[in-house]
């Protein structure tokens, strides 16, 4: 046992114990002395009584030891930040006669030193022991995931110098599998923590620190795979898989948040069991694609879906890119060029991760291979393909449970994508400006994004030339905008006022009026009231 009173002593011996050929994979580390404050580290390969056996590993990489010493010191340094608020839930625990570990993804959270206020906790109470603990405790509880023992909490706290609000969930040792006729996965509670570890998804989110005594629990390599940056599966990833199939876009959307590599034997039963997922609802598959898209990294996480045949299940539009070549013959694909756009859209992204922008961006040519035609002169043609595109991508996103509101928006962008290619070098005149800004509506900025995005060719001077067009555009819109407020385009009299001026009621013909003026107010820009009278009085004169 070493006392160490300054975490850089904690990563020092740590990185001394890891560089032995036989890397230590079962530690208990980062016991806290109430008294004294200091850390408590036990290492070594020796069963002592109560304490959980080591498994060891081959271990001769120098940068893979180093890896493991940072992330035990990202640990203490994150373990630190919250131990008040868990040390204090898991000591109510304790008292009652139960155990808790802090679980799961705030465990790999912490050892990447990104844990945020989110809080994950396994425990053997089951669910009414655990209302009856936290109650009391927590500012806020809810009970929406009861039925799956899990039990939400808030708890208000102040950590260091600042206020903090922390989202927690106790979860009770639990498994989980689903039958083959079955949407919902069967829930079984468990007695002990390695039962519960060894049915999570990944060996990197099957880790625990039991408290209050932070004994860290890794059972099945995660520390090790977490060095090594790499997605395996605590059992068999066939049993895992079989269990939930949505592990298996699971697998894709970690890669795309964490960057790491999927092991082959994973992506050979992901490859084997893709048809699987048809078992997952919509909503669950949703809600994972969701959170690949937003990712940092999500062209990883989509090649991995087409790759293994998952996409033909979820999302088939997309491998069916891979089929066609775009019109410009300047990539391998549309597949390419799509995850060519998407990647620039993010980098035009100013505050932070769009949906609407992503999902505009990775189905914006879904309408190709369905409008290919092959023209005499050997070019490929897709005319109308974003009318078409649109309506693919109401009729997907709609199947996957999207928002009404988020479908509209998106297929809105698919079909306005290449509105902007009229414009040529500036032909366009005001009227057909205000009809742009008009159709783009409150989805002007992303339609901007999403257009110069889908500039992917690797001809510079037509880069260039396409660049300057849209500052082109964009400099007139802003000048327009800034003369006659075209973010609020309407007609130069409003409806009561039309009224009046031809002597009827409410009814379709004020509709007709309304839109007649509304298109004079597109072609010509701002009215006197006198002129926008006389026109609407002429109009209504031709009317009979």
């Amino acid at each position: 046992m070493v006392t160490m009173r300054a975490e850089g002593k904690c990563r020092g011996l740590v990185h001394k114990i890891v560089e032995r050929r036989w890397a230590v994979l079962y530690v208990r580390v980062l016991r806290e002395e109430s008294r004294s404050g200091s850390w408590t580290f036990y290492g070594g390969a020796v069963r002592r009584p109560g304490h959980v056996p080591f498994s060891v590993v081959p271990n001769a990489n120098e940068d893979n030891a180093s890896a493991l010493s940072q992330v035990q010191h990202h640990a203490v340094s994150e373990l630190l930040r919250v131990a008040p608020v868990a040390d204090d839930l898991a000591r109510r625990f304790q008292e009652a006669g139960f155990s808790l570990a802090l679980v799961g993804g705030s465990v790999r959270d912490a050892l990447l030193d990104r844990l945020g206020n989110d809080l994950d906790f396994t425990t053997d109470a089951r669910p009414e022991d655990v209302l009856k603990i936290v109650r009391p405790w927590a500012d806020a509880v809810w009970e929406v995931g009861i039925a799956f023992g899990t039990v939400g909490a808030q708890k208000d706290a102040r950590v260091g110098d600042a206020d903090r609000s922390f989202q927690i969930e106790v979860t009770t040792y639990r498994s989980e599998a689903y039958d083959r006729t079955s949407r919902k996965p069967e829930v079984s509670y468990g007695d002990s923590i390695e039962e519960d570890l060894v049915r999570r998804d990944f060996t990197v989110n099957a880790m625990a620190v039991a408290l209050p005594e932070k004994v860290f629990i890794d059972p099945h390599g995660g520390r090790e795979d977490l060095a090594r940056r790499v997605l395996r599966t605590p059992g068999t990833p066939e049993e895992s898989f079989s269990d939930d199939p949505l592990r298996m876009m699971r697998a894709a959307r970690f890669a795309a948040q964490l960057d790491f590599e999927v092991a082959p034997e994973v992506v050979t039963a992901m490859t084997d069991m893709a048809g699987r997922i048809e078992i997952v609802s919509a909503e669950r598959v949703r809600d994972e694609l969701n959170k690949l898209i937003l990712s940092p990294h999500p062209r990883k996480g989509l090649t991995l879906l087409v790759e293994t045949g998952l996409a033909d299940h979820v999302l088939p539009e997309l491998p069916a890119l891979r089929l066609e070549r775009d019109e410009h013959h300047r990539h391998k694909d549309v597949y390419e060029h799509t995850l060519i756009v998407l990647e620039q859209a993010i980098e035009l992204e100013q505050d932070g991760p769009d949906l609407v922008l992503r999902l505009a961006a990775l189905l914006h040519d879904i309408g190709k291979p369905r409008t290919r035609r092959f023209e005499e002169d050997g070019r490929v043609s897709f005319h109308h393909h974003e009318v078409v595109g649109a309506k693919m991508t109401k009729k997907r996103m709609t199947a996957l449970k999207y928002s009404n509101e988020l479908v509209k928006d998106v297929s809105r962008l698919v079909e306005l994508h290449l509105r902007f290619h009229g414009y040529g070098t500036g032909e366009w005149t005001d009227s057909a400006v205000r009809r742009y800004v008009r159709d783009g509506g409150p989805l002007l900025d992303r339609l901007h994004k999403l257009t110069r995005s889908d500039c992917t060719t690797r001809n510079k001077r037509r880069a260039t030339a396409l660049s300057r067009a849209y500052d082109g555009l964009e400099e007139r819109i802003a000048q327009l905008q800034e003369q006659e407020e075209l973010d609020s385009i309407r007609p130069d009299l409003d409806g009561n006022q039309i009224m009046e001026i031809l002597g009827v009621g409410p009814g379709p013909a004020i509709g007709q009026a309304y839109k007649f003026l509304l298109e004079l107010r597109l072609e010509n820009g701002p009215m006197e009231r006198e002129a926008a009278v006389a026109a609407l009085k002429e109009w209504w004169a031709e009317q009979g």
